[in-house]
C-alpha cells in the first residue's frame, strides 16, 4: 500500500495569496494536483490544510481523500508532513511527498515512481526523479524512514532523510522539467499562464 502526503496547509508568503487556489487550466494548481494522485496507482491521498482551509475545502467535496487540518501549520513544513504520517493507513509501505502547486506531476511519473520502489534489486527505501542531473518530485521514501520522519523540526520536508540516507536514494532519470517545478511566486505563476496560451504545458 502506498500513501500520498499532499502538503497544502502554507500560508503563500511569497505569492501574496493562497497559491492553492490559483487557478491554472480551468482549474486550481491544488485540484490538478489531486487529479492527477486520483489517477496514479497510489491508495490513499492525505491532503493536509492550515492556512484559509475552509476556503481551500469547499473546491474539494466528493473527492475521494482524507483531509486533516494543521492548527500548526505556521511552525513549519514539517508539522504538517508529521500530521499526515501519523494519518497514514498502518498498512502502508511507503508514502510519496507532493506540495500543492506542483500541477506538472501527472500520473504516468507518480506511477513510474512506485514501480522502480517495488522493482528496485537491490532494494532501496527512497526513490526520487532527476531531471538532466537535477533532483526533483514526488519523493517516495519507505516506511523503515516513518519515526525519522516524525522527528523532523522547522520548515524542511524530506530532504534532511535523503541527506542522511544518500546511499539508499534510487535516482531514477526522467526527461520532463516538471519535476523540478513549483510556483512560488506571482513571476513564476504568470510564466505557467503564458505556457498555457502558448500550449507548451
Amino acid at each position: 500500500m502506498i500513501s500520498a502526503i499532499v502538503l497544502a496547509a502554507g500560508e503563500s508568503r511569497r505569492m501574496g495569496r493562497p497559491k492553492q487556489l490559483l487557478e491554472w487550466r480551468g482549474k486550481t494548481l491544488l485540484r490538478h494536483t489531486l487529479d492527477n494522485l486520483l489517477r496514479s496507482d497510489v491508495d490513499e491521498i492525505i491532503l493536509m490544510l492550515g492556512h484559509k482551509a475552509e476556503k481551500i475545502k469547499k473546491g474539494l467535496e466528493g473527492l475521494d481523500i482524507k483531509i486533516i487540518l494543521n492548527p500548526d501549520y505556521r511552525l513549519g513544513m514539517s508539522s504538517s508532513l508529521k500530521r499526515g504520517l501519523r494519518a497514514m493507513d498502518p498498512a502502508s509501505e511507503a508514502f510519496i511527498i507532493l506540495l500543492a502547486d506542483q500541477p506538472g506531476i501527472g500520473p504516468q511519473l507518480v506511477n513510474r515512481v512506485i514501480q522502480e520502489f517495488r522493482q528496485a534489486d537491490p532494494k532501496r527505501g527512497i526513490v526520487r526523479p532527476v531531471y538532466r542531473g537535477r533532483p526533483g518530485h514526488p519523493v517516495l521514501i519507505g516506511i523503515r524512514y516513518l519515526e525519522e520522519a516524525l522527528q523532523l523540526q522547522g520548515d524542511v520536508g524530506a530532504r534532511e532523510i535523503l541527506k542522511q540516507h544518500p546511499e539508499d536514494v534510487l535516482e531514477i532519470a526522467v526527461g520532463r522539467k516538471a519535476v523540478l517545478e513549483d510556483i512560488d511566486t506571482p513571476e513564476e505563476y504568470l510564466e505557467y499562464t503564458r505556457r498555457k496560451r502558448r500550449g507548451k504545458v
